[in-house]
């Protein structure tokens, strides 16, 4: 293991040989087709145009570093959702894509069916409020599933995950695959961002050395200019849903384990439009989840400055009203409420709210978020009294502790 569980050895290298694969020609052309065709789809406003070149870029290259890690036969835990940093001379692109969750790392690990694997790795001596090992098919469905919270763990807290399609057999940690079974989609999520760590990491491959030869170069320039393209019009399919409903509602919840969705998570989603004197209240009741973030999104699939502004908040960087429910202020203005939802500048965008690890495995009766908007000028008079408000000095070091605590995910910055 390196001493780093995400900004390994590997990780690096792997990222190194992405950046070089965005150079191929066959990547090149790609890019430029892909970047034609999403937005003559999305035909997008000026808010969404403007923040348009920087989340394609993150898109682009997050398909790259996910389609070079597609064998079976020599897989490898990847970080496929990363912030931009540098590698020594090298400017690594971020790789944000999917309508990510900032408080999550994902990683992922392709896998075959007909071969045997074991996951090693090491928890943290605080262990995650949520943290699962989704074993999914081709098309993002799951497979199986296994909650880090039910790992059996050694005495140094280290764990061993068997993977193969036999029962399990009185084997803990094990994940029974499938003919189907195409990879794992590992999600370590970071409630609280000082405190938390994620688990380390590696895998193995059982059995006799690959049958067959890694893909050639124009073989895997192919494959990612594929995966660009399926990046592309999954997000567009999954931002059209969004932004197909009326703006500023917000009442729809779902769970579900298909198409990238985690089983036992529930979702409410939609897209917000404000003008800059206006604010949207957001009001949750969580269900009794232990986890849960409120965070912006754009249609391209990306989330917006994560480290620096407050453009996400989950259930620990949030603050309660006296009842345990959550207000929120989405506006473009400060509204100087520690509860703010900053969009960066966008008066358009998506919210997709995310509620996990119920008591029981199921929300309580008053699982509920709501919105409603308001003059910028009312919200003393639409806030609760027991509102925390925030001095600028109060605003500055939330945002400095906020940036600290991220940069621990970012030892290369």
């Amino acid at each position: 293991m390196d001493s780093h569980p995400i900004a390994t050895a590997e990780q690096h290298a792997h990222e190194r040989q992405a950046l070089a694969l965005t150079q191929h020609p066959i990547v090149k052309a790609a890019y430029e087709r892909v970047r034609k065709s999403w937005l003559e789809a999305a035909n997008p406003g000026p808010d969404m145009r403007g923040c348009f070149d920087e989340a394609f870029e993150e898109v682009m290259f997050s398909a790259a570093v996910w389609s070079l890690n597609q064998d079976p036969l020599r897989p490898k835990v990847i970080c496929i959702t990363r912030l931009a940093h540098r590698l020594g001379e090298l400017q690594i692109p971020g790789s944000r894509w999917g309508i990510d969750n900032p408080d999550s790392i994902y990683r992922v690990i392709p896998i075959s069916g007909a071969e045997r694997y074991v996951i090693r790795g090491r928890v943290a001596e605080r262990r995650m409020t949520e943290n699962y090992f989704t074993l999914w098919e081709e098309n993002m469905n799951t497979v199986d599933v296994l909650s880090g919270g039910d790992l059996v763990l050694e005495s140094d807290r280290g764990f061993a995950i068997t993977v193969d399609s036999d029962a399990a057999g009185g084997r803990p940690n094990h994940i029974r695959s499938a003919p189907e079974a195409h990879e794992f989609y590992i999600r370590d999520v970071m409630l609280d961002w000082a405190k938390d760590e994620p688990n380390e990491l590696s895998i193995e491959r059982l059995g006799a050395a690959p049958s067959t030869p890694p893909l050639t170069e124009e073989e895997q320039a192919e494959l990612t200019a594929r995966f660009m393209q399926r990046y592309a019009e999954f997000t567009q399919k999954m931002s059209a849903g969004a932004t197909s409903r009326a703006a500023n509602q917000f009442s729809l919840a779902y769970s579900a384990d298909k198409g990238g969705a985690l089983r036992k998570q529930v979702y409410i989603g939609g897209n917000f439009r404000l003008d800059e004197d206006e604010a949207m209240l957001i009001d949750v009741s969580d269900g009794g989840a232990a986890y849960f973030v409120v965070p912006i999104g754009n249609i391209w699939g990306t989330t917006l400055d994560i480290v620096n502004r407050t453009s996400s908040l989950n259930k620990a960087q949030s603050v309660p009203n006296a009842d345990g429910s959550y207000t929120y202020v989405l506006s473009q203005q400060d509204p100087k409420v520690h509860n703010w939802i900053d969009p960066c500048g966008l008066g358009e965008g998506l919210l997709t709210l995310r509620m996990a690890e119920f008591p029981g495995g199921r929300p309580n009766d008053d699982l509920s978020a709501k919105s409603r908007v308001v003059p910028l000028s009312s919200l003393r008079d639409e806030l609760p009294a027991e509102t925390r408000w925030v001095t600028p000095a109060e605003r500055a070091q939330q945002l400095a502790e906020r940036a600290a605590a991220y940069k621990r995910r970012l030892p290369e910055t």
